[in-house]
């Protein structure tokens, strides 16, 4: 017996959907999966403002997902709306259009905003349910388009989180505009990412994490390029383990390629090729600071994320 449930993550750069069905010792099994970049936060750092034409964009991509929703058969919907959505002085626009969408499927379902806490808990819930509970304590790092998650946590549950302000479409807009960018550009980033994950970092004590989860587009990117795969396969993707001197190899590499070396690569979604370099930005901050902290020496990428969290809160 199971019961079918819809997840929907509208971030900063793409939105997900998840169609799966509930089985009945509480574990998800995928019906379909869907990824689609949208930019919603395009321009928002620097106008506060939601693009009309983002906004847009969003909502095709939502129309087609109510569809599959519909054709489904789902009876419970979640969409929760991140970053670009908390910062947008016009954001009620967007939970308008999302409403009407969303109702086509269920009845006075609406997108939410949840706080950077929360995307935290469901993101850690989604990534750390196929790792053995001897992996931990974990730290899951969500790296999106306007914030990064660091959640510290084991089997039984979150012990810390925090949401940064940085990443990878934020980062870009205010750092790197180069094609490649110079190194002064890449400096300053790496100086911004730092800063903002220090704070981070004081919230979230990873001294005595065990395993690193990067989870989100560029990590699954960054792990695909590593992985020198053809064209994108996120069964290859999915439980990649990357050591530290590969994760710094791969980054180094995206962030001095300029925009056309980028998009010729086999597993680049079309949607990624101006931020990547941004995200291997924040990545390698990262990667310093937890084999500095922590001693950790591999990055684990999952495929599943917040978009596992949010269905198994509603199933």
């Amino acid at each position: 017996m199971s019961d079918r449930v819809a997840a929907v993550d509208c971030g900063t750069n793409s939105i997900r959907l998840l169609i799966a069905d509930v089985l009945g010792d509480g574990r998800l099994a995928d019906v379909h999966r869907e990824m689609r970049i949208v930019r919603l936060g395009q321009g928002v750092d620097a106008t506060g403002s939601l693009a009309p034409e983002a906004i847009e964009r969003t909502r095709a991509a939502l129309a087609d997902y109510t569809a599959s929703m519909r054709e489904a058969g789902v009876g419970r919907v979640r969409m929760v709306a991140t970053s670009a959505t908390r910062d947008a002085a016009n954001r009620e626009d967007f939970f308008a259009m999302a409403r009407a969408e969303l109702g086509t499927v269920v009845a006075g379902a609406e997108a939410e905003v949840i706080t950077g806490d929360e995307e935290a808990r469901l993101s850690f819930a989604g990534a750390i349910g196929e790792l053995s509970e001897a992996a931990g304590p974990f730290v899951v790092v969500d790296l999106g388009g306007g914030s990064t998650e660091l959640v510290f946590g084991d089997s039984a549950g979150v012990r810390a989180a925090f949401s940064a302000d940085v990443g990878c479409v934020r980062i870009t807009e205010r750092c790197l505009a180069g094609n490649p960018p110079t190194a002064e550009q890449v400096a300053a980033a790496r100086a911004f990412a730092a800063e903002r994950l220090a704070e981070a970092f004081t919230h979230v004590p990873v001294d005595g994490a065990h395993t690193w989860v990067g989870v989100a587009g560029t990590m699954t990117t960054l792990a695909a390029v590593a992985l020198d795969l053809p064209e994108y396969d996120s069964a290859r993707v999915h439980l990649t383990r990357l050591t530290m001197d590969q994760v710094h190899d791969v980054c180094d590499r995206l962030i001095a390629m300029d925009h056309d070396q980028r998009a010729a690569l086999g597993p680049m979604h079309p949607g990624r090729v101006d931020v990547i370099g941004g995200g291997a930005v924040i990545t390698e901050v990262l990667a310093e600071e937890l084999a500095r902290r922590a001693g950790i020496s591999e990055l684990v990428v999952s495929e599943h994320d917040i978009l596992d969290g949010i269905a198994l809160s509603i199933a």
